[in-house]
């Protein structure tokens, strides 16, 4: 078995390095021979990746000790999930999983259907494969995923206890299709540039493949504030960690890039500016990947000792450097071709207000996360940025984003005049003045949570006057009823108003992030049996401590009954589960009784021998809607990609055959 595991790494090397170079030399002479053969050296590419994950998975699972991943992230007891999911725990395998989908990627695009006849073919696969070498040089000398021990251990070390939970099945897979997606934009945007190609034909056949890479970052931050938030026994969801903040900078600037594509389209402009965004983007996910391999930022997330740090720097140079040299050489092409803005107002300059928005938020975040490194090398010291830089800077930002996302959707293209932003903005601007004043006169004071609350239902009334606008032209051009019309108008609009459902989304998810931030109450107390904590409106009785056993774990727990407004809702128990391997780091297992309008949030904290426990207790606003707007998201991404269609278009490339594919 060892002998085959390591062979699939390095013939996946080797394979990797021939399609590279015979597509290199097929592009340079033209030669078709050589681009097919390229194309049938990346199935087996993807075939060599494939065996190789399955090997890892059956290593796993049947406790191959001899290897050192094994040793290191299971153990006899563990669940089989939970060692088959201890691939994506380890170093070594979370890399190989990262070059299973890039060599996925890489397939899916050579065989596609909608790609048949493309002469950008054989550019995007050459550099996805360029990708594909680096990560199969680190499988095969640095990282090794099928390392042996120069001793059998009778038992494994076992997984973090942090690790043992639903999460860890989702949450990373997630998080890397979309890290590993977004080379594929990257990919096609160096093809358009080195093909010398300036229309936007390339932006048409890639936004499937860019939604789809966001969807997949938007699920992996998702998944990974949920699984923060029911595992780690804090009561929060986001802390600003750096390896948090490395996978929200990419998706920040792809959603940029999704938003400024739309005017390249119409008015023929930001074509730099698009390019960029996909370079910064491609960019910050080899940055994440740097942060949490390189040891050099402190996080719960990053791998300890390990030396791939030097190697993730170089290749993210190279990759930057060169693409800003193909950049810059077709820079007087780009702009030669390129539109110009006829207004300020205009849906024109509320997309790029918006992007220059989102970039700003991603470069806070970019600075927060790099200082201690830049002030540990100036002066020495090490100085750590925490959360409350992170909501200072980030808040106005956000909201200005939100209030961008909220006007855009009634301004006209080109130019507003006075009339129409009249007609337009008129009712909407004064529904959100007067529902501000009753959340004041409702008992919300505070500025930000007010403002911030006012611009979200300035944005629902916008949305929600361009779906009833929208209807009622259909009815009146077709009679149709107002589902049928409605039905109809979205699917024939897919990128549209599967948009407007990520905005309303977005909507949601910062209604539970305001309630949640500024109007959370918290306690800590020590209480005996039989006594109660009391949080608002809530009491709590103590009325039992235990311990017990499940699958070889100590579980201590303790019986509580939880009242609201003195009426009983529910026996509960909090527990701290102590893992065999990991004795001495329990994990907690919370309790969360949510609805509609906040959750309550007990965690079991410590306890004594008379009995006595200490409880963390906090009552956390909407965070309901924080979950509801995360699922509005995925539903929009999928409803704007699924059945779309490349309608009547056809390469307009020049300078290679058309018979390259």
């Amino acid at each position: 078995m060892f002998l085959f595991a390591n062979a699939t790494v390095y013939l996946g090397l080797a394979l990797a390095i021939y399609s590279l170079l015979i597509l290199t030399l097929g592009i340079s002479t033209k030669n078709q021979k050589f681009i097919n053969s390229g194309k049938g050296g990346i199935v087996s590419v993807f075939i060599c990746a494939g065996l190789a994950m399955l090997s890892l998975f059956y290593l796993l699972g049947t406790s191959q000790f001899q290897y050192s991943t094994v040793t290191d992230y299971t153990s006899r007891d563990l669940p089989l999930i939970y060692k088959l999911t201890a691939l994506w725990a380890s170093n070594a395998g979370s890399l190989l999983l990262w070059t299973f989908f890039l060599t996925l990627y890489a397939f899916m695009i050579t065989y596609s259907r909608k790609m048949k006849g493309n002469p950008m073919i054989p550019y995007i696969v050459a550099i996805l494969m360029a990708n594909a070498v680096f990560f199969f040089f680190i499988l095969g000398f640095v990282a090794k995923p099928f390392a042996l021990l120069t001793s059998v251990p009778a038992d494994g070390r076992g997984l973090n206890p942090m690790l043992q939970n639903p999460g860890m099945i989702i949450h990373p897979v997630t998080l890397y299709l979309g890290y590993v997606g977004l080379s594929v934009p990257f990919a096609f945007a160096m093809a358009a540039l080195i093909m010398k190609n300036m229309d936007d034909f390339w932006i048409k056949m890639t936004r499937r493949w860019t939604i789809i890479a966001w969807l997949f970052l938007s699920l992996g931050n998702i998944f990974g504030g949920q699984w923060a938030y029911v595992e780690l026994g804090w009561g929060g969801y986001w802390a600003w960690d750096p390896v948090e903040n490395a996978s929200f900078m990419p998706w920040l600037t792809a959603t940029a890039f999704l938003h400024s594509v739309m005017i390249q389209e119409r008015k023929n402009m930001l074509k730099v500016w698009n390019i960029s965004l996909i370079i910064i983007s491609y960019a910050l996910t080899l940055f994440g990947t740097f942060l949490v391999r390189s040891g050099v930022l402190t996080s719960v997330h990053a791998f300890a000792n390990s030396n791939l740090g030097l190697y993730f720097l170089v290749f993210m140079g190279i990759a930057v450097i060169g693409a800003l040299y193909v950049l810059m050489s077709r820079f007087n092409l780009l702009k030669r071709s390129a539109g110009e803005f006829q207004s300020f107002v205009s849906k024109e300059s509320s997309f790029l207000v918006n992007n220059l928005l989102l970039v700003g938020a991603a470069f806070a975040v970019f600075w927060g996360t790099i200082f201690p490194l830049v002030s540990e090398a100036v002066r020495g010291t090490k100085v750590t940025v925490g959360t409350p830089f992170f909501n200072t800077v980030e808040s106005p930002i956000l909201l200005g984003m939100m209030f961008v996302m909220a006007v855009c959707p009634l301004l006209a293209w080109q130019r507003s005049s006075v009339k129409n932003l009249r007609k337009n903005f008129l009712i909407p601007a004064i529904l959100a003045v007067i529902g501000m004043l009753l959340m004041v006169v409702l008992g919300i004071q505070k500025a930000w949570a007010v403002i911030g609350y006012g611009v979200i239902i300035l944005l629902f009334i916008t949305h929600f006057l361009e779906f009833y606008r929208g209807v009622k032209a259909r009815r009146k051009m077709t009679k149709e009823n107002t589902l049928v019309a409605l039905y109809r108008l979205m699917v024939k609009n897919r990128c549209r108003y599967g948009g407007y459902m990520v905005h309303l989304g977005i909507a949601f998810i910062a209604m539970g992030i305001i309630g949640s931030q500024n109007y959370d109450l918290q306690t800590m107390k020590t209480v005996g049996l039989g006594n109660s904590i009391e949080i608002k409106d809530y009491r709590i009785n103590y009325d039992r401590l235990d311990q017990k056993k499940e699958n070889n774990n100590d579980i201590v727990y303790a019986d509580v009954t939880v009242f609201k407004d003195g009426k009983k809702l529910g026996s509960y128990e909090p527990k701290k589960i102590f893992y065999n391997s990991t004795e001495d780091q329990p994990s907690s297992e919370v309790t969360i009784i949510s609805s509609l309008k906040e959750d309550l949030y007990i965690v079991l904290s410590t306890w004594q021998e008379d009995g006595k426990a200490t409880f963390l207790v906090k009552v956390n606003p909407m965070m309901d809607w924080l979950w509801i707007g995360s699922f509005m998201i995925v539903i929009g991404a999928l409803f704007a990609i699924w059945n779309g269609k490349y309608q009547n278009i056809t390469p307009r490339y020049a300078g290679v055959r058309k018979e390259v594919s």
